[in-house]
């Protein structure tokens, strides 16, 4: 069974599905489950640096082994720098960690790159067990 394809808007910083025909989509499991991971808010840390009380998150984590979702929101009001970059990175591993845990990848390399004046990109590789690969690039604007 696939899921729904979801398709991510960069320059929006949305995420949608696709329709085709009077009926959506169906797509790639993998991709699906790399943008809930990514863009989908995790709740902040005690130590990270956000505005006001707003920690995000989602309620249904309560209790989780793993958080859904990434922090990379919280680089949305920061300089786009080489420190924003490697958060970013670090940031897109965790959210994706899960997928090596539960077996579904066997490893993950993410690279991510500054494109001035003002967008970051981000290209993500997963070895699958049986020893193919996929690549997924991302990218956001910054303002």
């Amino acid at each position: 069974m696939t899921d729904i394809t979801t398709l991510w808007n960069g320059e929006r910083a949305v995420g949608d599905w696709q329709a085709g025909q009077g009926d959506l989509l169906s797509g790639n499991d993998l991709e699906t489950a790399i943008l809930i991971s990514l863009f989908t808010d995790r709740l902040a840390r005690a130590d990270d640096d956000y505005d006001g009380d707003d920690r995000r998150g989602w309620w249904g984590d309560s209790g989780a082994d793993y958080p859904i979702g990434s922090r990379l929101w919280l680089l949305r009001r920061r300089k786009l720098t080489l420190a924003t970059a490697a958060s970013a990175e670090t940031y897109a591993t965790e959210a994706l960690q899960w997928l090596i845990d539960d077996g579904v990848v066997s490893s993950i390399t993410i690279t991510t790159r500054i494109v001035y004046p003002s967008k970051l990109t981000m290209q993500i590789i997963f070895l699958k067990p049986d020893g193919t690969s996929s690549p997924f690039n991302y990218s956001w604007a910054w303002e």
